[in-house]
């Protein structure tokens, strides 16, 4: 089996609705996102993919989010903008393009996280 990583960034603001806490209050992050995909099968070049295809793909995906309100983005309308949603919105929006996506995972700072894998 074989894995490949990338890893990206945004950064984007947002609060927790009903978080008794600090989050409740409009703050932001520079979150950064790791994509991993695996597979069985190289192509004929040897790849599992294009490191280039696949960044290619995030960033568009991430470019909904970069400098934004998370809030106002319609998928949050109804979620909370926590790392864990956001994590999954992202897996959700690349898993038509990215075959044999296997996980993202969210970093909001150096020692927290939050990872989605489809089913």
């Amino acid at each position: 089996m074989f894995k490949i990583k990338i890893l990206d960034e945004f950064n984007a603001a947002h609060n927790l609705r009903g978080y008794r806490g600090r989050c409740e209050q409009l703050h932001g992050h520079n979150w950064k996102v790791e994509v991993i995909i695996s597979g069985d099968r190289l192509n004929r070049v040897g790849l599992l993919m294009d490191f280039r295809k696949l960044r290619s793909r995030l960033k568009k995906v991430l470019k909904k989010l970069d400098h934004k309100y998370l809030n106002n983005i319609a998928y949050f309308r109804k979620r909370n903008p926590t790392s864990e949603n956001i994590a999954r919105y992202i897996f959700e929006n690349l898993k038509s393009q990215v075959t044999n996506l296997e996980l993202v995972v969210v970093w909001e700072s150096d020692d927290s996280s939050a990872s989605y894998y489809g089913r």
